[in-house]
């Protein structure tokens, strides 16, 4: 065997095994069964596959046409090497329903979760939740807010942002305050909750976070929020009380409020003290923790929190670690970088420790692209891919140590201004390990694709300062979402992708991962119709992963990345 071929065997064999869950998820999740048309004579059924499973165990499929009869099995054989189904015999213009069920041990054990399709005549690979406005969405959060198992939606509307940045063109006044909307994941409608005018309609005013924090089963919500209407004249909000608030996920009402983290130390700066962040993480590797945040460019805070919102530690960039200042990003990674169990925060060009201590500081300065994942397989642990976005004299561009902050490799030349989310995926079947990618904006047209080893593939622009790596069809190469295309890198086009787009990430189905958008009253869920080659535990039990998803209701849109066990 060669080393390309040992290298591509022990890949998969790494994202077969290695996505199990850390200790302390305590998600009840169902087996996230889908169903979607190929054409107007097949459907595509698809499952999860979850950490509990034995490795012998298979499946098989039932089926009732809707309003007709019992479900019937309707494979020959039970299913063992992937777990998705082609059914051949519909019929165009029926709607039918799917269950799985589980053979362990020779015996069939009935899992929850259902589907039901509509036999269309096209190709859809996708499925709609009509909202009950047509204002677009800003932001999705993901959770089980009544216990049934399955993910249900918090969305943040409308499509509106404001930000604080003083330069005009950037701070508009708030139109109207935001709404955050629960659905279930069938689409019922569960509750409204406004977040007043005294929480602006921007990114870095209005962090929210659905997660089960309290462990009852039930997922919360928690949000930034203050009192009545304290707008100046102009729109601005610049005084009056902060709270984290929790919200009960079944009702919408606040059931328990905190202080959030004061505006003192930001020296009367709007545009600094206005940078929110709100996460969560596993710091004592077995419960959850809220993460609190103020502060990106000058003094940073952070807190974490327990499920009561007491506090357990806190942090801020002053005194001893005054030179953590403006060392921040426009999100917060979480992941056990030590392998201790525990997670760690990755603030920005630095990391703190489950206790709150700092851990390694790089100096780099405030990035904006930032990603922690195994990128390169031939080193121990994991890395952080950035992308500066303060001028820089080298490693604007760089890869470095996720555990000790060292830089493995960077761009020996200058950056002006790394702008965006970037991008870190295996995308190119040449090379082993994660491409990563950056772009310059704002005074720099610089672009930047690396192997995982520091190689430059690139120095294109790849139409967008943000493509999206998504696992979509059936190898175990990404491909890209950029703008509203999913294609092969270097390759064809897959299909056309309409709406603003949200999330991505393993929602339902087998392991690979939906693309989600919105559009005027639409919540539309893409998720693959490619028959899988094989089967690997939903990414959803996977810490680090299912902590990234929980992120995207806050900061920049960061797709999540696996974490990787201890080897």
């Amino acid at each position: 065997m060669n080393k390309r071929s040992l290298i591509i065997v022990l890949l998969m064999l790494a994202l077969t095994s290695l996505v199990f869950s850390q200790k302390g998820l305590n998600e009840n999740i169902d087996r996230g069964v889908v169903a979607l048309t190929i054409d107007g004579n097949h459907a595509y059924i698809g499952w999860r596959l979850l950490i509990t499973d034995p490795p012998d165990i298979s499946f098989n499929v039932y089926r009732k046409q809707a309003g007709f009869g019992d479900f019937q099995k309707i494979n020959k054989e039970s299913i063992n090497s992937t777990t998705d189904f082609i059914d051949e015999t519909v019929m165009p213009g029926n709607a039918y329903r799917y269950r799985i069920k589980a053979i362990i041990n020779n015996k069939e054990v009935e899992t929850p979760g259902e589907a039901t399709v509509f036999m269309l005549t096209s190709n859809q690979p996708y499925y709609s939740i009509m909202l009950k406005t047509k204002a677009q969405l800003k932001r999705i959060g993901i959770g089980d807010l009544n216990g049934d198992g399955a993910y249900d939606f918090v969305i943040q509307s409308p499509d509106f942002n404001v930000d604080p940045y003083y330069m005009p063109g950037y701070w508009k006044r708030s139109p109207e305050p935001y709404m955050l909307d629960a659905y279930t994941s069938k689409g019922q409608f569960l509750w409204s909750y406004d977040m007043g005018w005294s929480i602006e309609t921007g990114t870095w005013y209005s962090p929210y976070m659905v997660y089960d924090i309290d462990g009852d089963g039930l997922a919360e919500v928690y949000a930034k929020a203050g009192e009545g209407d304290p707008r100046e004249l102009d729109g601005h909000v610049l005084e009056g009380p902060e709270y984290l608030v929790k919200i009960d996920g079944l009702t919408g009402k606040i059931i328990n409020k905190t202080d959030w983290l004061s505006k003192d130390g930001f020296l009367g700066n709007y545009n600094y003290w206005s940078r929110n962040f709100l996460t969560v993480a596993y710091l004592n590797g077995l419960t959850p923790s809220l993460i609190m945040q103020r502060g990106t460019y000058t003094i940073i805070k952070t807190i974490a929190l327990n499920k009561n919102m007491e506090k357990e530690w806190y942090w801020e960039s002053t005194g001893e670690y005054e030179k953590y200042k403006g060392q921040g990003q426009h999100g917060i990674m979480q992941g056990d970088v030590d392998f201790d169990g525990k997670d760690e925060l990755i603030i920005g060009t630095f990391a703190l420790d489950h206790d709150g201590k700092p851990i390694w500081y790089t100096g780099l300065k405030h990035n904006d692209v930032g990603y922690l994942a195994d990128i390169d397989p031939s080193r121990p642990g994991m890395e952080i891919f950035y992308g500066i976005e303060s001028r820089s004299p080298k490693n604007g561009v760089c890869l470095v140590d996720a555990a000790t902050g060292e830089i493995i490799w960077g761009f020996e030349g200058k950056t002006t201004h790394v702008h965006g989310q970037g991008m870190v995926g295996d995308i190119d079947p040449d090379y082993p390990g994660m491409e990563c990618y950056a772009g310059e904006a704002k005074g720099g047209d610089q672009y930047f694709l690396y192997n995982a080893g520091g190689k430059r593939l690139s120095d294109k622009d790849m139409g967008s300062l943000n493509p999206r790596p998504v696992w979509w069809d059936a190898d175990d190469l990404k491909e890209l979402n950029i703008n509203n295309l999913l294609l092969k890198y270097k390759g064809d086009t897959l299909m056309k992708i309409e709406g603003k787009v949200v999330m991505v990430g393993d929602l339902i189905g087998d392991w690979r991962e939906e693309i989600v958008t919105s559009l005027p009253g639409e919540l539309r869920i893409y998720s693959t119709n490619i028959p899988a080659a094989d089967k690997k535990v939903c990414l959803l039990q996977n810490r680090q992963y299912r902590l990234g998803l929980a992120n995207s209701t806050m900061g920049y849109f960061y797709p999540p990345q696996l974490g990787l066990l201890k080897r």
